[in-house]
């Protein structure tokens, strides 16, 4: 599949990674020896039935959350048992990340939550930094919104302030759970090209939680998940030929589950 084992042109990776909730007879495995990487400068779609594993997988490349086994790297990095200050370091400046919860800060205007990573690092945007920030405003029509707090802005809205937010730093790796769920089609279908231009044009590598098909149709790759295990690679899909697959995929995870 990918070189895992070296690491060669991965932005993110995983070897025998395994995850497992409870112990005992009610103990969940959400996943079961996974070893696949995020290629650097590539937008990947990550897909699965509800339970696959999908969303935890995430959140563990990302250091979110820690496996029961396994090793995890962001670039060359080693995140597994990487102490919480080096570990918060790492994501601030080389990840981005984009939530369905938005996870605005609600005492800060939009201006404010969007230069809120570069505030916790200490610093000031550079003028390169600043001209992204205002294009990636102005794509997203928040021009006339920088003053407002979240609580004044549409779900819709909240979710480009958190992509604007997520991209300002021009981050190596952004993670992405769901970041067109609460949007209308027009708005999402910005939000991708967004995400594809920072992957085509600039290099940034997405990778991207997502059950709608025709999402994961901008992406260059998409990652099947179903029982906690990678059970398809695939490059360019159309949103037809994921959505037969996730309907497979389900099937398989039904009759695994009887």
């Amino acid at each position: 599949m990918d070189n895992t084992t070296s690491g060669s042109g991965l932005a993110a990776r995983v070897t025998h990674l395994t995850k497992t909730y409870g112990s005992g007879d009610g103990s969940v495995r959400a996943l079961d020896d996974v070893t696949v990487g995020i290629r650097r400068g590539e937008f990947t779609a990550i897909m699965g039935p509800s339970g696959s594993g999908k969303s935890t997988l995430m959140h563990i490349m990302a250091g979110l959350d820690e496996p029961t086994s396994g090793r995890a790297w962001i670039g060359d990095t080693e995140i597994t048992g990487l102490d919480d200050q080096a570990l918060t370091l790492l994501r601030r400046r080389r990840v981005g990340f984009v939530f369905q919860a938005f996870n605005l800060v609600p005492t800060l205007d939009v201006r404010a939550n969007i230069l809120l990573p570069f505030d916790l690092d200490g610093r000031r945007p550079t003028v390169a930094e600043s001209e992204r920030i205002r294009n990636l405003v102005a794509t997203l029509g928040l021009e006339e919104r920088l003053t407002h707090r979240p609580h004044e802005l549409s779900g819709g809205q909240q979710q480009r302030v958190a992509i604007v937010r997520a991209l300002a730093t021009g981050p190596d790796l952004v993670f992405a759970d769901e970041p067109t769920g609460n949007l209308d089609s027009r708005t999402g279908r910005e939000v991708l090209e967004l995400l594809s231009r920072a992957s085509g044009e600039r290099g940034q590598s997405i990778a991207m939680v997502t059950h709608d098909p025709i999402a994961a149709s901008h992406a260059d790759r998409v990652l099947f998940l179903g029982d906690g295990r990678v059970v398809a690679d695939k490059s360019r899909q159309t949103p037809d030929e994921i959505s037969a697959h996730m309907l497979r995929t389900e099937q398989e995870q039904a009759r695994s589950a009887a």
